[in-house]
């Protein structure tokens, strides 16, 4: 049908349109070629960046609100992250693995001993290492053996000084000065990590420090961590925030069970709590059952948001003396 229409053109208007045609055969040539050198020209960047410091210096929720989302547990008490978490930032055109880690202190079990080697390890499994400090506490008797470590790395370092929200602005730049003359830091970068203030100029410093990479996660993944284990962490959360003393450092989570119910999709989750004593475990279970009844419940909350379906949470509480301070106990319940 077309070649009829053609043919019936006169001549003249036959070499127009072969010049119209010819014209935007060369538009689509001249325009594929541009769209491949600049995707040639467009370099995907990935990078692993290490979050370390002394502990409690508010480690965890910088990651969280790096990634946007929960992905670490927080409390107010120290030494909280016990495993290396990573979450999981994709960007236009980059993706960074933040590694949050323990925060490295001096050693007093085999737990803990695990833990500042969990931190230590990151340091040589990454492209930057990102050192959080508190405004409050510039002067935190952990930092010089940290910075001992961190000499020994050919890694680049940033410095962060984390809640500034909690002091005046004039405080920092004696930190600031006094920190330029104890290590070569790449850059230094006062935020509040609660309010947000200061994280979209550390998220750009970042970008400018990682390389043309492949992407080494999916784009629908925000962390490596299992179900399991995340359902774990946040009910060590709960302990956390509900005990006091040494109950929650002598307290571990492992996950027996998760199956989801077809006829009503409620997720059943059975956990143990771990402790070390009799009577660790008289004050995990309260009076009447009351502890471990209001663990559960600010458990389940939570968990219900994370998996956006109702649960029933079972939780047991046992005895396996002194765990934290065997190596075989520590292998088995995740450390």
């Amino acid at each position: 049908m077309r070649s009829i229409l053609f043919s019936a053109l006169s001549a003249e208007k036959r070499i127009y349109f072969l010049c119209v045609l010819c014209g935007s055969a060369i538009n689509f040539i001249e325009k594929r070629c541009m769209d491949k050198k600049n995707k040639e020209n467009t370099e995907y960047l990935s990078g692993f960046i290490a979050i370390i410091g002394p502990p409690n210096v508010g480690k965890s929720t910088l990651l969280n609100r790096l990634m946007g989302k929960k992905i670490s547990i927080v409390s107010p008490k120290p030494q909280t992250t016990r495993n290396r978490i990573v979450g999981i930032h994709h960007g236009e055109g980059f993706q960074i693995a933040f590694l949050d880690t323990p925060g490295i202190h001096k050693t007093r079990t085999t737990l803990h001993n695990s833990m500042v080697s969990s931190a230590r390890d990151a340091l040589s499994q990454v492209d930057v290492l990102i050192l959080v400090i508190e405004m409050s506490r510039p002067d935190n008797q952990e930092i010089s053996s940290i910075l001992k470590t961190i000499k020994r790395t050919s890694k680049p370092v940033m410095l962060v000084i984390n809640k500034i929200d909690q002091g005046p602005k004039k405080a920092l730049l004696p930190i600031i000065d006094s920190y330029s003359g104890r290590y070569s830091f790449e850059v230094i970068i006062p935020v509040s990590a609660l309010n947000g203030d200061g994280i979209d100029i550390l998220l750009e410093e970042l970008k400018k420090r990682i390389k043309p990479g492949p992407q080494f996660y999916p784009e629908d993944m925000s962390t490596d961590q299992s179900e399991k284990f995340l359902v774990s962490e946040v009910i060590r959360e709960k302990i956390y925030l509900h005990t006091g003393g040494d109950i929650p450092y002598s307290s571990a989570v492992t996950v027996e069970k998760m199956e989801v119910n077809p006829e009503n999709n409620i997720l059943s989750i059975s956990a143990i709590i771990h402790v070390e004593s009799e009577s660790q475990k008289s004050i995990m279970i309260g009076r009447g059952g009351k502890k471990v009844r209001d663990i559960g419940r600010a458990s389940r909350l939570e968990l219900e948001k994370m998996f956006g379906k109702r649960i029933f949470l079972e939780l047991f509480v046992r005895v396996e003396k002194n765990w934290s301070r065997d190596p075989k106990a520590l292998q088995r319940l995740g450390y």
